[in-house]
């Protein structure tokens, strides 16, 4: 599946600035957690059979943390921040950027 980078505006001045997107468009969250089999379990239990793709980021030095990227297509801001908030409220994601 081919990535399309999101389209991105920002409008307003100083403090007031604010990132526009043009919906739909592909999305990348990295999530970051403990244990590979439960990090994707989380992930899963949110997005459901949405598609996507999951692929390994980076591990910790101690290996104590891994991180994964998911890319996804988002339809609209409440969508794509939807998803955001429901991985992060997860017990088994430490972080989602």
């Amino acid at each position: 599946m081919p990535t399309e980078q999101p389209k991105l505006k920002v409008i307003g001045e100083g403090e007031d600035q604010k990132l526009e997107l043009e919906y739909p468009c592909n999305w990348k969250y990295k999530i970051v957690g403990s244990e590979r089999k439960a990090l994707e379990a989380a992930i899963h239990s949110v997005i459901l059979e949405r598609e996507h793709t999951l692929a390994h980021s980076k591990a910790s030095k101690t290996g104590k943390y891994i991180s994964l990227n998911l890319d996804m297509l988002v339809h609209n801001e409440d969508d794509r921040t939807f998803i955001y908030e429901a991985l992060k409220a997860h017990n088994d994601v430490k972080m989602v950027l």
